[in-house]
């Protein structure tokens, strides 16, 4: 147990504050002589125990009447282990521009508000941590070290399954831990939301994997680093958020994972890059089985590795022409409205006369073939009344899937595209009927037929409208023959024409009429 008559004069001072919240400054207000980074040169005149702060925030000065007992210090160096694992802390305390020797353990504590800002930490550990208030580590350094001369920290900020009512305030704090995890805190629970502004940098892998963020995440304008051969910089696997922002120059080195996260107001990219893993292989977003109603993809430019969104279902997307790399996995994207961005204004993406062949290029961004994106565009342009463009998308779908079919499989397609667009371009069936009347009438008026029997007139033109239209008769196909042999075969060929043709028209038209 500490002895007042022991302390040191910081330390005394420190300790008479505590009860009535007074704050603690022992900076000089020199700017050379208070930078942070050179606390380890302070000395005793600015140096404080981690055990005396231990012992007063477990009680030790007791409180005085009237009183609202507080710690606050700034501008010190804290010397020792400061170690509040398990501990029932009845205090706020607020560190500021403060340098630490050892790291700082606080795993399974229950504590009022936490503020250690300004300050260089080598390693926070704060799992299990309950916090009624908020935790505040703005604008400090805090990186992969020792918390305790026993244990060294892989991880620079831990805050597994922790419980925090308020705010995890992050903003403009630096967090080094290049070959493991920046921050690993999985289970979170920050009631108040996680704010990673102003500046924050990451050198290692972000962890927030099924953390519930009701206030969201908002990294606007964050750098995330992750070197390594894994190349996660945030994974943000089956995470509950209201908001996940990354926008305002966001920008990851490393792979973004949002694979099953679930977002119940917007998800933004606005303004963001995406760099994806350092070696440039791997994806730059990972996005499977995604939630979110607003999906904002307005890059600042094209991501340099794939986009995955397989699964994933949002009401509304934004996209530009930076939106997409070239490889897109798109299987199972579900979409109510595409809104694209153009000069700073966002228009509806349907109505563009090069909407549909952009759509189209888009969905073939995505390796092999899967019919479902093409019926997703399809099923969209039709809400929005083009049914002209759902057709031309879905002809689009079967020509790629031509591509996958063997050869006489693919010739039978070819054959169904040309002469009637795959059923999807009826009036193309017209346009052929039509040639071919003309082609038989013309070829049929050269020469005369023999009749089966006699008294029959031959009509070139009836002639061959009854070769081409297979349902029902004219009289003119059963009551003539052809000595010329290549007639006969033109005979033979209008018919199959007939046949083909005639079908497709029929099952266009009730297409139409069943959509109206």
């Amino acid at each position: 147990m500490l002895s007042y008559d022991e302390l040191t004069s910081p330390e005394r001072e420190l300790w008479d504050a505590f009860p009535e919240g007074r704050r603690v400054d022992l900076r000089t207000g020199v700017p050379e002589d208070d930078r942070v980074a050179e606390g380890g040169q302070w000395g005793p005149g600015r140096t404080v125990r981690a055990a005396v702060i231990v012992a007063l925030l477990q009680g030790a000065n007791t409180a005085q009447s009237g009183t609202v007992p507080c710690l606050r210090l700034a501008g010190a160096r804290i010397s020792g282990h400061l170690n509040l694992a398990g501990a029932q802390i009845a205090y706020a305390f607020w560190l500021e521009d403060c340098w630490f020797e050892e790291g700082v353990d606080l795993s399974g504590a229950s504590t009022q508000s936490i503020a250690i800002v300004g300050s260089r930490v080598p390693g926070v550990e704060a799992g299990l941590i309950r916090i009624e208030g908020r935790l505040d580590l703005r604008r400090s350094r805090l990186e992969s070290g020792s918390v305790s001369p026993f244990h060294r920290q892989v991880t620079a900020l831990s805050l597994i399954n922790a419980h925090v009512s308020g705010a995890v305030n992050l903003s403009g704090a630096e967090i080094t831990a290049p070959e493991e995890w920046a921050v690993s805190a999985g289970g979170l629970v920050a009631e108040g939301g996680v704010y990673c502004g102003d500046g924050f940098v990451a050198h290692g892998e972000v962890r927030l994997m099924g953390a519930q963020l009701p206030g969201g995440l908002h990294m606007r304008g964050a750098l995330l680093e992750r070197p390594g051969r894994r190349g996660v910089a945030l994974a943000l696997d089956n995470a509950v958020a209201s908001t996940l922002d990354f926008s305002d120059g966001f920008t990851a080195k490393g792979t973004v994972r949002l694979r099953g996260a679930r977002i119940s107001d917007h998800l933004t990219f606005e303004g963001a890059v995406l760099n994806g893993p350092p070696d440039g292989h791997g994806p730059s977003l990972v996005a499977l089985l995604v939630q979110a109603v607003d999906f904002d993809f307005t890059l600042a430019r094209p991501p340099s590795g794939t986009v995955d969104l397989r699964g994933a279902q949002v009401s509304y997307l934004h996209d530009s022409e930076h939106s997409w790399p070239e490889v897109v996995e798109l299987d199972g994207f579900v979409y109510g409205s595409i809104k694209v961005d153009e000069a700073g204004e966002r228009r509806e993406a349907v109505g563009r006369r090069d909407s549909v062949a952009h759509r189209v290029a888009w969905i073939r961004r995505s390796p092999g073939y899967h019919p479902q994106p093409y019926e997703q565009l399809a099923s969209w342009y039709r809400k929005a009344g083009h049914d002209d463009d759902a057709r031309r998308v879905l002809l689009a779908r079967q020509r790629h899937r031509r591509q996958t079919l063997p050869p006489a499989a693919r010739a039978w397609g070819h054959l169904l595209d040309v002469t009637v667009g795959y059923g999807y371009r009826p009036w193309l069936a017209g346009v052929w009927l039509l040639t071919l009347t003309l082609l038989g009438t013309l070829s049929f008026s050269t020469h005369a037929p023999t009749p089966v029997q006699r008294g029959a007139a031959f009509q070139p033109l009836v002639y061959t409208l009854d070769l081409l239209i297979p349902i029902g008769g004219l009289g003119q196909r059963t009551a003539w023959y052809w000595p010329n042999d290549s007639l006969q075969w033109l005979a033979y060929l209008l018919i199959a024409f007939g046949w083909v043709l005639t079908t497709a028209v029929i099952a266009g038209v009730t297409r139409t009429l069943q959509k109206n």
